[in-house]
């Protein structure tokens, strides 16, 4: 899921006007699963609908000091993601297909200029998804290509990337206490990127290590807490290619409520972002309804 589509622009703006090199993000948004982040669901058909409204006053160098310029972000995005599980066991586990597509707008006002750009956003698909449950931990794997679905242009704010990229994941769930009411996720993400079609620069390489700790507080809800950390941790490649590596550091609160007669559930989380190198220093409301058919 894509919601730093005008970032990537914005960064291409202000540093080829200050003389500096290009520098990208990459697909991957923090936080982008929330705690249980290492469970597949049940067997089944899951249709969910999340809805993101970002936004962001604070623009860091890549050394996390404050960029001297009058930086205003703010954005909503819609995702609509279908989610497969299946009954059959492949490698031990159960197999799964995810796939997303986005819709958003997005706001920057730079030093009193306002740029705004909406529409289709770059998509995913998971085509290769492993869910294995134990007695008190549950473990998933997953492959996923990010699709540049959406309209690109350097030193703009549309709503794709203008790249291909392949993400590999891998994280687990661990059930405290017999019960399973305290649990402890980490999901472990490393993204690869092809060269971005305008620049014809290759953005490097991101890693993403999101946690989360929960616990059941009545029988159809659950409150937790949860984090990123992201980083770059290969250098872009290409002519004006930056050598800076931007790295982020987010948390905050969850709450989900479940409604099993009805096969539903609903989840709110506010993620703010605490440390930022090289990226926007931004805090996000989400909320997710997803249906089980």
């Amino acid at each position: 899921m894509n919601l730093r589509p005008g970032i990537a622009g914005f960064f291409l703006l202000s540093m080829t006007t200050a003389g500096e090199a290009v520098s990208f993000t990459g697909h991957a948004v923090p936080v982008g699963r929330g705690s249980l982040g290492g469970t597949l669901p049940p067997p089944g058909f899951y249709l969910r609908d999340c809805s993101v409204f970002y936004t962001a006053d604070r623009l860091n160098l890549s050394n996390g000091e404050r960029a001297p310029v009058d930086f205003k972000l703010s954005g909503y995005a819609n995702l609509l993601r279908g989610l497969w599980v299946s009954e059959g066991k492949f490698l031990g586990g159960n197999y799964a297909i995810d796939a997303s597509i986005v819709a958003q707008t997005t706001t920057i006002t730079l030093n009193g200029v306002t740029r705004s750009g909406s529409g289709l956003a770059d998509s995913y698909i998971q085509p290769v998804g492993v869910g294995w449950h134990g007695e008190r931990w549950d473990a998933v794997f997953g492959y996923t290509l990010w699709v540049p679905t959406g309209e690109s242009e350097p030193g703009g704010v549309r709503p794709g990337k203008g790249f291909w990229g392949h993400m590999v994941s891998a994280g687990a769930t661990v059930y405290l206490d017999e019960r399973k009411s305290w649990a402890a996720s980490l999901v472990n993400r490393y993204e690869t990127n092809q060269e971005e079609r305008h620049s014809h620069i290759t953005p490097g390489d991101q890693i993403s290590m999101e946690w989360g700790l929960s616990k059941k507080v009545a029988a159809r809800a659950d409150v937790g807490f949860v984090g990123c950390y992201q980083k770059q941790v290969t250098k872009d490649a290409g002519p004006l290619a930056s050598g800076a590596m931007d790295s982020e550091f987010s948390l905050g609160p969850e709450l989900v409520v479940t409604w099993p007669v009805k096969r539903m559930a609903g989840t709110v989380r506010y993620i703010q972002v605490v440390e930022a190198k090289g990226r926007p220093q931004a805090r996000a409301l989400t909320w997710v309804i997803s249906k089980r058919f």
